[in-house]
């Protein structure tokens, strides 16, 4: 193959086809648990969360709700990955050569917001969400009216079992908004780590658990997630049938394959390499504490609780 302009176009055009193909085929997992949030500027406030009012009986004049109570604020990030292509390889018309490369470059892109999802969930009993306390917290305190209202929490401490599971559906079920009303969360999602997908299954599907009829069978779906693998014993009971999910993905730029190519550029003149680079701008952050529960799963559930 004779390398000018057009030949190089050829192949950038190859690549391309091939990594956005891929990339489209691939099914990431963080919509099930994040809000995708489009962004337009380098960071965006949340300065709504917690601060929705609900309906009420309309008597007298409108009671308005000051969407500015709370302030949250994501940053978007760069990210990249970058590979080489040797000239000599694409003056030898070896560019099918590289088409798990290209793949494999868009695999990384189509998960890499998997990886910055489920990377918050471990970090979620210390990172503070809008409320100014961790997202997983046993002190989230809702104003009500001017006055303060006892402590709500969404953390636990019990390993995942039957009895400390019924525990936090009814726990999440029982909170209550700013306003001092049920807020009607039915959790829908029970996320682990890999190593706990035998009891987790057991728990939502098996008829019955220590031959007694288990009750909680079908209550949830399961979401088995490799990222968490590193802190097996966390596990997390979500609500995600809501418009409003428990995390947001913050886009900014979707992920693109770029290049330089031109037999102009430096790593081609004095190295004879076609540099090709996926770049990408996001982040991601937390919503309602109310519609997650967490569990560092440090210890045993007392019997008969």
């Amino acid at each position: 193959m004779i390398i000018n302009s057009g030949t190089i176009r050829e192949a950038f055009q190859s690549f391309n086809t091939v990594f956005n193909k891929a990339f489209h085929e691939m099914e990431a997992q963080y919509p099930r648990v994040a809000m995708e949030v489009p962004s337009e500027t380098r960071d965006e406030n949340y300065a709504w969360l917690g601060a929705v009012p609900s309906m009420r009986e309309w008597i007298g004049d409108r009671e308005i709700k000051n969407l500015a109570a709370y302030g949250y604020t994501i940053r978007n990030k760069d990210f990249e990955a970058t590979v080489t292509v040797p000239r000599n390889d694409l003056e030898d018309d070896c560019i099918g050569v590289y088409k798990p490369v290209f793949q494999d470059l868009a695999y990384s892109a189509r998960k890499h917001p998997d990886k910055l999802v489920f990377g918050l969930f471990p970090r979620s009993f210390t990172e503070k969400c809008f409320d100014g306390k961790p997202f997983i917290s046993d002190d989230h305190t809702p104003a009500f009216a001017g006055h303060k209202a006892k402590a709500q929490s969404n953390k636990g401490t019990y390993k995942l079992v039957p009895e400390s599971y019924g525990a936090a559906r009814t726990q999440m079920m029982c909170l209550v908004n700013d306003q001092g009303e049920v807020m009607n969360i039915v959790p829908d999602l029970l996320v682990v780590a890999p190593q706990k997908e035998a009891i987790a299954r057991t728990i939502l599907m098996a008829n019955e658990i220590h031959q007694e009829v288990n009750i909680y069978k079908g209550t949830a779906e399961l979401l088995v997630v490799p990222e968490l693998a590193a802190n097996p014993e966390q596990w997390f009971l979500l609500c995600t049938k809501r418009p409003v999910k428990p995390f947001i993905f913050q886009l900014r730029r979707r992920p693109q394959l770029v290049a330089k190519d031109s037999p102009s550029d430096d790593n081609v003149f004095f190295s004879k390499e076609f540099i090709y680079g996926v770049d990408a701008r996001y982040n991601a952050g937390y919503v309602l504490w109310q519609l997650a529960f967490g569990s560092t799963g440090e210890a045993d559930m007392p019997t008969g609780e």
